[in-house]
């Protein structure tokens, strides 16, 4: 009878499936990693641990983010397990995150190079390890006569027009790792210049991380700008992919974390300590999964000729700095959107315009050609926001707000609205005033 009652009375309140889900001992995990992987974990911790289920809840970083910060305590998922340290940073800024320092499997390095495993506040912990890189159908460039990339500076060259993917970075917590690498790498300014180029020669931004090597793997694209476990999967899993490490990369951790307020948070911390486990750990070697593990091989059976995480941070040119990116996150993939995404085929039409000005010009020099291509350049590869912006804490902390509030969401939105007008205007421009120098080449 008193079952009944409460029951009822949880049932009355909406609260009953919560409550049922709590007795169950479901850990919930939020996530942006690929079925594959989650499928595997999901079943081997099952099986080492009767009673306990898992249930995946799939969404990309950044909605990821946005989910757990829109609901309150008692209904948000119990574990957060995604590439993009910075995304933590901003969850763990909203006190959205709890530590669990008992999870962590002290066999692990400290750092990774120079760059600590787990979060030195102790709010998430590193999983796996993560490189960002550059991969290519082997099969692609040889039909298309092209040479194998190894520098992001190499993808700027005319001869990649048209053979690059990338997703975007407001869909991919990968991909704004990627980009946030090369700004870092190369400073706010020249970063961006590096990246617009790059973009210039992209044949696709997709909305899916996953949609740029499954494109690679079967051929649909000859290169893909791609986290290293996406084309390392494709690579033993039989496709004609190879994948590379630019000298301007980053190896990061890829974390989890206990979610402030979880509902089953005791079975929540066996799961975040089985993925670091000797077990958990040995998963990543499947060829489906690809990816780079926490613990030292003498520990695991890695496949012969797989990359050893600390040769490849030793060889790395950025320190990359979480906290710094966090406090840029939301900046960086709103202007990338309103530069790239949706101004796709503007920047496409003004880079193929100066690509060809270029060639003109080269055959038959110019005075007056060379300075409207190098008008064109400036006006195609230039951020629409400068560095003094980024440093400036206001201009942050605007794109932090929610954008439930009314007036923030109308400033926003007018301010994301000029850099598209802006940036369509001055990608139009450039394609006239590259049409026009490859006229005084003639």
């Amino acid at each position: 009878m008193q079952r009944s009652i409460l029951a009822m009375a949880l049932a009355a309140a909406g609260l009953w499936g919560a409550a049922q889900t709590a007795a169950a001992g479901t850990v919930t995990v939020i996530t942006s990693f690929p079925k594959e992987l989650t499928t595997a974990y999901q079943k081997a911790f099952e099986a080492a641990n009767p009673g306990i289920k898992v249930e995946i809840l799939n969404k990309n970083t950044t909605a990821s983010v946005a989910y757990i910060r829109e609901l309150p305590e008692g209904q948000r998922p119990d574990v957060m397990w995604a590439s993009a340290p910075d995304a933590f940073e901003v969850l763990a800024s909203y006190k959205l995150l709890q530590s669990a320092p008992e999870v962590v499997n002290r066999s692990a390095p400290e750092k990774i190079g120079n760059y600590p495993l787990n979060d030195p506040k102790g709010m998430y912990y590193g999983q796996a390890l993560a490189g960002y890189g550059i991969s290519w159908n082997t099969r692609y460039l040889k039909a298309h006569k092209l040479p194998v990339p190894r520098e992001w500076s190499d993808l700027v060259r005319p001869e990649y027009f048209g053979h690059i993917a990338i997703s975007s970075p407001s869909r991919s917590g990968t991909t704004q790792l990627t980009v946030e690498t090369i700004l870092q790498g190369e400073g706010w300014d020249k970063g961006w210049t590096q990246l617009l180029q790059i973009m210039g020669n992209a044949a696709a931004v997709t909305d899916r991380s996953f949609a740029v090597p499954d494109g690679v793997n079967n051929g649909q694209y000859g290169i893909g700008i791609v986290i290293d476990f996406l084309a390392l999967a494709g690579k033993y899993s039989g496709y004609p992919v190879d994948f590379t490490y630019p000298s301007m990369t980053a190896v990061v951790p890829a974390n989890i974390a206990l979610i402030a307020g979880a509902k089953n948070a005791d079975e929540a911390k066996k799961f975040m300590a089985y993925t670091m486990s000797v077990p958990g750990q040995q998963l990543l070697f499947d060829p489906k999964i690809g990816r780079l593990p926490i613990l030292p091989y003498s520990m695991l059976k890695p496949p012969a000729g797989y990359p050893v995480p600390q040769d490849i941070a030793k060889r790395a040119k950025v320190q990359f700095n979480t906290e710094l990116s966090g406090q840029r996150y939301p900046v960086v993939i709103s202007l990338f959107d309103q530069m790239v995404t949706f101004r796709l085929k503007e920047l496409q039409a003004a880079t193929k315009a100066i690509h060809e000005a270029a060639a003109a010009l080269k055959a038959k020099p110019n005075v007056r050609g060379g300075e409207l291509l190098a008008q064109a350049r400036s006006l195609a590869y230039t951020s629409l926001v400068g560095a003094d912006n980024v440093k400036n804490p206001e201009f942050l902390e605007l794109f932090r707000k929610s954008r439930r509030d009314v007036a923030v969401s109308k400033q926003l939105t007018g301010m994301e609205q000029m850099w598209s007008e802006k940036a369509r205007a001055n990608y139009e421009r450039a394609r006239q005033l590259a049409d026009e120098a490859r006229g005084l080449a003639k």
